[in-house]
């Protein structure tokens, strides 16, 4: 059988751990304060969305179909040509062509 008394932790063990233990705390801090940042960036983009969207309903447009728009000029080309086309078919099938 293996002796099962712990190590004696020198001094010089302890700084190192203390050493470690504050860059691993530092480094910590600061991920979290970069995601902070960029969460209280995003924030203030989004109010930005809104007061253009707000704008642009102010001088009369539809900002639900602008923000259709906005979701299409996001996605591939051919996929949103793909959906309109099966789209087209289901309403002349259903009639509401």
């Amino acid at each position: 059988m293996l002796d099962q008394t712990p190590m004696k932790e020198t001094q010089a063990d302890k700084d190192v751990r203390d050493r470690v233990y504050n860059v691993a705390a530092e480094e910590l801090r600061q991920f979290i304060e970069q995601y902070e940042h960029l969460d209280a960036e995003k924030k203030d983009i989004t109010e930005q969305q809104k007061d253009v969207m707000a704008e642009a309903k102010a001088r009369g447009y539809d900002t639900k179909v602008m923000k259709k728009i906005i979701a299409l000029r996001k996605r591939d080309k051919n996929d949103v040509a793909e959906e309109e086309a099966i789209m087209d078919i289901y309403k002349a099938a259903l009639g509401m062509v």
